[in-house]
């Protein structure tokens, strides 16, 4: 069984001011109807599963960010990730 892992998320598409935050809220509307565990903040959104779908949801992200009019798009990632689970 793959153990569950914590992934943080913070996401800063190069978009004109007006559209930052709409796409910023795109990508939070992505990963909830993603079906993962997660937790906004208000500097990153923090997400609960299998490592593999996390990052499938990362690069779904990028792709929201490009689909919003971004050419560069400034992503930090964290992962909390033990053998044994964590949660």
């Amino acid at each position: 069984m793959t153990p569950l892992c914590n992934l943080s998320l913070q996401i800063i598409p190069m978009v004109v001011e007006e559209k930052l935050y709409p796409t910023v809220d795109r990508v939070i509307e992505l990963i909830k109807n993603s079906g993962v565990k997660y937790t906004v903040g208000p500097m990153e959104t923090t997400m609960e599963g299998k490592l593999d779908r996390l990052l499938e949801i990362v690069a779904e992200a990028q792709q929201v960010c490009v689909e919003a009019g971004a050419e560069r798009i400034l992503t930090v990632v964290k992962i909390d990730y033990s053998t044994k689970g964590v949660t």
